[in-house]
């Protein structure tokens, strides 16, 4: 069976079909889902049950994963239940256990149910994500993506013009405290310092600008903090407009894969009490949106 990509939203988003990622793919198989990425921006792929090790794999037909160093977690790396090259975004201690609702990593984890772009908070931001899900809760637990190429299409000429040359400056800082998260040690403030990045950034691959925007976004250059998170606020609301979502509904073994530089996503409640095992591979990208020197 030959691979096909199916448009599962109005606006993005496209579910492949006739590829097995347990296998080495094709050049041509990988040509046609890059190509399907700049066209879609999500891609669904269900019935995948892969080990790490062949996520990894299918991931690198793609780029180079994120560099180990760059700070993400306040989750040391000797916590951690999975192997190099796999970020754990389960609910699960290191030795399989659910994790307590008091635990200072479930507290950080609930960022994640912000809107954001992953890595948005690093010099050099994310490029792909692909997000397997090894087992799922009975209820909850979805994903939703925002289409910010759409969001972007649909302002007026006069936001266009006020955004085009925004500088805002991202920390994880900024998306934990937005939850209530600032138990972070003097190490974790640290790492976490805030880095720029335009608000309005333009697709190497297609030329089509797009908004980002994320819940790591806290300031904008040369605003005051209220009016910049204000205004991030109403732009947020606008891109996450129901027209431009697409929730995802997690089968076990599904794999999605989605690009950072066009998309924002969130993760959804679930019972926390059941497991939810998903593990993601994340490609790094390959340049700065702005220059750095004088970042906050």
């Amino acid at each position: 069976m030959a691979l096909t990509i199916t448009q599962i939203h109005p606006v993005f988003a496209g579910e492949v079909s006739g590829v097995d990622l347990t296998k080495p793919l094709s050049r041509d198989e990988a040509k046609m889902i890059d190509d399907g990425m700049n066209q879609y921006a999500v891609l669904v792929f269900r019935d995948q049950n892969i080990s790490d090790e062949q996520q990894i794999a299918f991931t690198r037909n793609f780029g180079e994963l994120e560099a180990k160093e760059k700070p993400g977690n306040i989750r040391k790396a000797t916590e951690s239940r999975l192997g190099a090259g796999i970020s754990d975004l389960s609910n699960l201690t290191k030795d399989g256990k659910v994790i307590s609702a008091d635990d200072r990593q479930w507290f950080f984890k609930l960022g994640d149910r912000l809107w954001h772009s992953d890595s948005s908070y690093a010099v050099i931001p994310a490029k792909f994500s692909a997000l397997s899900a090894r087992a799922i809760p009975s209820w909850g637990g979805n994903t939703d993506f925002a289409d910010m190429r759409a969001a972007y299409d649909a302002l007026d000429d006069r936001t266009k013009a006020e955004v085009e040359d925004l500088i805002c400056e991202h920390s994880l800082i900024f998306s934990r405290a937005a939850v209530g998260f600032t138990d972070l040690t003097p190490e974790e403030v640290a790492n976490f310092k805030p880095v720029r990045q335009r608000l309005v950034r333009t697709h190497q691959a297609t030329g089509r600008k797009s908004l980002f925007l994320s819940s790591h976004a806290g300031a904008i250059v040369g605003w005051t903090i209220p009016e910049a998170r204000s205004y991030l606020r109403e732009l947020t609301e606008h891109a996450t407009q129901r027209e431009f979502v697409y929730s995802h509904q997690w089968r076990q073994y599904d794999l999605v894969m989605w690009d950072n530089r066009a998309t924002m996503h969130r993760a959804k409640r679930f019972d926390r009490n059941e497991v939810r095992d998903m593990r993601r591979t994340t490609l790094g990208g390959d340049r700065p949106t702005v220059e750095q020197a004088e970042a906050a």
